[in-house]
Parts: C-alpha cells; structure tokens; sequence
C-alpha cells in the first residue's frame, strides 16, 4: 500500500481573514499512485458541477467555492470527508477541535470569533451521511482509505506576529506546510508516502528551505523543473516523496480535497468577521477579504462605524 498526502492553502492574499494551510491524507494501492483518482472514484465524487448527479463535487476550491453558491458545495464536500473518519462537527467551534485545534485558545480574543463554538453548521445531515457512505463504499471498492485532515489555521494577529518574526509572508506559509510535512512523515514514513504540494509562487528550488526545516533528514533532489519539483527525504529505514507541482490543486484529487477544507475554514471565520460589524447595523456590505474589496470594507467600517472600537493588529494584515 502507498499513501498519498496533499497540501493547499488559502487566503495567501487577502488583507483580511485567516491562512489556513491544510492536508488531506489517503492510502491506496501502489498501481493507483499515477491513476486519476477522479475516475477511480467516479461513483462519489466529480471535479465538474455538471452532471454531478448526487455526487460530492471535489475540485479546486477557487473553482467550487462562488459568491452566487457560498459555502454549500464546500461543506457538503468536507463535512462528508469527516464522516468517513468517523466524525460530525456540528458547530465551528467543533470542527476547528477537529481540524486546527491550535487556533482555538487565540479566537476568543476576537469579538467577531466568540461565538465559534455555536455557530452551527448548516449541510443537510441526510444528503451528507448519504454521500459520505456512497464516498466510504467507493473508497473501500478500490482498496483505498480516507486517513485523515489537518490545518493550520493563522488567525490575523497570529499572523501579524509570524511575519513581523520572518520578515515574510511566504516564509510563513512555508513553516506551516513544513509542519504538515512533518506530520505526514512522521505519521506514514514507514509506507510508500508521496506528499504534493501546490507550487508556492515562482519557486523552483526548495532544497536550501528543506535543508532548514528539515535538517536531520538525508535529502536528495529527483528533478528540478518548472513544472516540478521533487525530492526525496529519508531517516532511519522511513523514507518520503516529496512534489511541488503547478496547478496541483486541479490535477490530484487529496491536493483539491486540501483546498476545499481550507477554504471552507476560512470562508466560515470571515463569515464571523461579516456577521459582526452587520449587527452593528448600517449600509455595510459583506467582504471576501481580498485587498481592494476589503479596503473598501475597512474604510466603510470606519466611516459608517465611528463608535466601534476595533484593533486594527486583530482585522488587519500587515502584509
């Protein structure tokens, strides 16, 4: 058996919300490691909205998630995963117990982040325990196996003081894919593991960053290309592959299943952001949080919410 990992993030860009980096783990049979895990699974799930016909829709999460649609799709998809790791978040708070449990002890500094723990979730339980078991027995059919999914999730003060420590933000997302890395050797070493990860930005090399987070390990470079970029890390008898591949989000189905969980965390901490300055009443319209709407949202909170105290360190990022 060999297990496959993928790794996405999201929200790299905006100037308001959290990054959240996560990882979607799956063993599998050897022989699938090259296969389009889509077809495989083509019983379950599908990368396209047409024709989904039940399925759960797996993809790139720019391509899943729209203003028009929101978050169904994203919940649908990512609350069915969970269930077929035996678990059923039924509130925010819940999930992020799940997922990033390391956040939690920071978001009650937040007065949008307060009600996180009942903040309910909304998927129909019925269509999603249907469509997490139809997952199950398709995954079971192939020999294959949901292992399990884990983020990391940079609130924006946390954020803030990760960057102002690293002097840059790529440095940031780069520690935290590190550490899901770490994980997975540390977790699945012992089978044949390839880890993929979306390319961060133009990087072609990663030998010297893997040096520095991974010093103990012995490292050899498999091929350095535009396109890819592999590697392999090995220590005592475990050993793991390691791919940074443009466009990975759309071309493996555990990279897009990454996606999706983290920008369904993150959607869902925006959410709060919007739901809090909205009770404050006014003509304030909601934010995705990228750089020129949410100046927008930050000069409209301003001026229509003069006698709202806010910690610019806690909305605001600093790069």
């Amino acid at each position: 058996m060999a297990v496959l990992v993928g790794i996405d993030e999201a929200g790299f860009g905006p100037i308001l919300g959290p990054l959240v980096v996560s990882s979607s783990a799956l063993s599998l049979p050897r022989e699938l490691l090259k296969s389009d895990l889509w077809r495989v699974l083509n019983k379950s799930v599908a990368n396209k909205r047409r024709g989904l016909a039940g399925r759960l829709l797996l993809a790139d999460s720019k391509k899943v998630y729209s203003k028009s649609v929101g978050i169904r799709e994203l919940e649908r998809t990512v609350l069915a995963s969970l269930r077929c790791l035996g678990a059923e978040p039924a509130t925010l708070g819940e999930l992020l117990t799940l997922l990033c449990p390391s956040c939690l002890a920071r978001l009650p500094d937040y007065p949008w982040y307060k009600g996180v723990d009942g903040y309910r979730l909304s998927a129909s339980t019925t269509d999603g325990r249907i469509a997490s078991s139809v997952l199950a027995d398709d995954l079971s059919a192939n020999g294959m196996k949901l292992l399990g999914l884990k983020s990391y999730c940079f609130d924006v003060a946390y954020y803030n003081k990760m960057v102002s420590s690293v002097k840059n933000k790529a440095s940031v997302l780069f520690t935290a894919t590190a550490g899901l890395i770490e994980r997975a050797f540390n977790s699945f070493a012992g089978d044949d593991l390839q880890v993929l990860v979306d390319r961060q930005g133009g990087r072609v090399r990663y030998r010297k960053v893997l040096r520095r987070m991974f010093s103990e390990l012995e490292l050899t470079i498999l091929c350095e290309s535009p396109a890819l970029s592999s590697y392999e890390l090995r220590s005592d008898g475990k050993r793991m592959r390691l791919h940074f591949a443009v466009g990975a989000d759309e071309k493996f189905l555990p990279v897009s299943l990454a996606s999706m969980v983290s920008k369904y965390i993150r959607e869902l901490l925006v959410g709060g952001i919007n739901r809090y300055f909205a009770g404050f009443g006014g003509d304030l319209r909601p934010t995705a949080g990228y750089w020129k709407d949410g100046l927008r949202f930050i000069e409209d909170v301003k001026t229509n919410l003069p006698h709202v105290r806010i910690d610019d360190n806690q909305l605001i990022r600093s790069r």
